[in-house]
């Protein structure tokens, strides 16, 4: 009852997220996602890349978009699930090593 989303993404596995937690990243870490919260399942749903972490190879990044702007999507992966640790736009991709990218 409490569930935002539940993606399951190309790169096999599924995310998901709270209403609660995705009101805490609207409201205290990114409000500039406010109302965006389709454009974040999107990106999960439909990426145009996937890196993982340089620092965790459970965290896995998914950004959309076009340069400069970018939306990226911050997961952790265990299995077959994970969930959302934050989203925020960027104008660039982190170092990583890439794990999926859309076949245009």
């Amino acid at each position: 009852p409490d569930l935002a989303f539940e993606i399951h993404t190309p790169v096999g596995f599924t995310v998901r997220c709270t209403q609660r937690y995705w009101a805490f990243i609207v409201s205290e870490k990114h409000p500039v996602l406010d109302g965006h919260q389709t454009d974040i399942e999107q990106v999960l749903r439909d990426p145009d890349e996937v890196r993982k972490s340089r620092k965790d190879p459970e965290v896995l990044l998914f950004y959309r978009g076009t340069a400069p702007r970018w939306l990226c999507a911050v997961t952790r992966r265990a299995g077959a699930d994970g969930f959302l640790i934050t989203a925020y736009p960027t104008d660039s991709i982190k170092a990583g090593e890439i794990l999926w990218t859309r076949s245009r």
